[in-house]
């Protein structure tokens, strides 16, 4: 007698079938924690077996970390692309407020999925924490290169409490369930905090 149980597969090309499995992921990892989700759970999610999924990755923690990665990744080139985007000679200020406009629209389009790993970094695979370090690190470089150069430690300091700043903000607004009222606010109170840690947009 023919089995019913198993999962329909769809004949993709090698390159489809890993987005599709990245993508599956991240639906998955949006949902639920790291240690709750299961590879069988993305296969379903993917149209594959569980054992297709071992020829693309090693692992559910190297599987995680490529769908982090990527989010990463699009996050940065969508910041680059509305700083291009500016009109020539656009003041800094300016170029903060597109940046954390871009973080904004980031959290608010996947809220829980932003908001799960803050429940403490040893909730994720070691690797993981790593591209968000290295990640956090590639944000400030950015954000150096937006303003004067300066080499003053409060220079220094700002930029990185500004991330620190902008995370816990970000993290209110979606426990509030990330209320466009409370977009605004948001988007001044981390803008005007970097420009206090600052001085000025030229310290």
């Amino acid at each position: 007698m023919a089995r019913t149980d198993r999962v329909p597969r769809r004949r993709l090309d090698p390159d489809a079938r890993r987005e599709a499995i990245l993508a599956a992921a991240a639906e998955a990892f949006a949902r639920e924690p790291y240690g709750d989700v299961t590879l069988a759970s993305v296969a379903r999610l993917a149209g594959a077996s569980e054992a297709l999924l071992y020829r693309y990755f090693a692992g559910k923690e190297q599987l995680y970390t490529a769908v982090v990665g990527l989010a990463i990744e699009d996050l940065l080139d969508a910041q680059a692309a509305a700083v291009a985007g500016l009109p020539e000679g656009a003041p800094v200020r300016d170029r903060v407020v597109a940046t954390t406009t871009v973080h904004l629209d980031h959290v608010a389009h996947h809220p829980q999925a932003w908001a799960l790993p803050l429940g403490g970094a040893a909730s994720e695979p070691t690797a993981t924490v790593e591209v968000r370090t290295r990640a956090r690190a590639e944000y400030v470089r950015r954000l150096r290169d937006l303003l004067s150069p300066s080499s003053t430690a409060r220079h220094e300091y700002a930029l990185w409490g500004f991330f620190g700043f902008l995370e816990a903000a970000c993290a209110a607004w979606v426990r509030a369930g990330c209320p466009h009222d409370g977009r605004q606010p948001l988007l001044d109170a981390s803008v005007g905090a970097l420009e206090g840690a600052l001085g000025d947009w030229g310290a």
